[in-house]
Formats: structure tokens, sequence, C-alpha cells
């Protein structure tokens, strides 16, 4: 079903963090533990720092109990949100052109429904994981450590 209807999206000061950069931080990772500290201290005091339920289960893997988990990412510092159902379609539009530039994995990759989350809602990224972003979202406003 084709819609001649376009997403339009709000330009927020918003800031969606990527699952490495909080891994950087969360095991004080030795190469980029400092960046990203300092990457999500600065994109916190222009707008909310938000993460979203695929962001959080790829963070869980490394706690054994769900406090811990909440401790490390504490809904006061993280906004928590809903994947938008607008983004879904999104993901699924940078799912094909990764299909058509043969990739090989059969279902969208986490990163598609990140990056889509953030462009809908018009939230800045804030990864390290520059490339596969600005291949399928290059409209999407990266925080990235070559920015």
């Amino acid at each position: 079903m084709a819609s001649s209807s376009r997403l339009t999206v709000a330009r927020s000061d918003d800031t969606l963090v990527d699952t490495c950069v909080l891994l950087d931080t969360l095991t004080d990772d030795p190469t980029w533990a400092d960046w990203s500290e300092a990457a999500m201290s600065s994109a916190g005091e222009t707008g909310s720092l938000v993460v979203n339920a695929i962001i959080y289960a790829e963070v869980a893997a490394g706690f054994e109990a769900i406090e811990d988990l909440d401790e490390a990412l504490p809904p006061d510092l993280f906004r928590r949100e809903p994947l938008p159902y607008h983004a879904g379609f999104l993901a699924s539009r940078a799912f094909l052109a990764y299909r058509r530039n043969s990739g090989t994995k059969r279902s969208p990759l986490p990163d598609f429904y990140i990056g889509a989350h953030a462009a809908v809602n018009g939230y800045r990224l804030l990864t390290r994981d520059t490339a596969r972003y600005q291949t399928y979202f290059p409209t999407l406003r990266l925080i990235t450590p070559d920015r």
C-alpha cells in the first residue's frame, strides 16, 4: 500500500543514546569511556537523554538483576520511551536498503529501530556507529567522535 503522506518530525534537542555509548561508560572502556561520558553530559545540558526498550535490552545483557540495570540507567537521568509505530515503518525502509546493499541478516537490525526512533521524533543520536547511521539515516543528526 503506497501513501503520499510524509512523516514530519519536530526537531528536538533531546538525544537518543545508543547502546555502545552507554556500554562505554558502564564498562569503563579504556578507549571510549571519557568521550562517551563527556558527550552524554554535553547532550544532557541542552535536552533530555532518551533510551528505548531495544537499547535497554541490549544493555541488560550485562546485568544479573533488573534493579542493578535500573540503577545504571536511572529513569530520572534517562527518559524511557516506547518505539513509535512510524519508526517501525522507517526501520523497514532502512532494512530493505540494507538488503539491497547485500546485507545478509533476515530481519531488521536493532540499529535500524534505534535510528528510526531518533529520526521520527527529531532527536539527535549519540553513537559511535557513524557509518551505519549515515548510510541508512542520512538526515539524522548524529553526535559522534568525528563530529
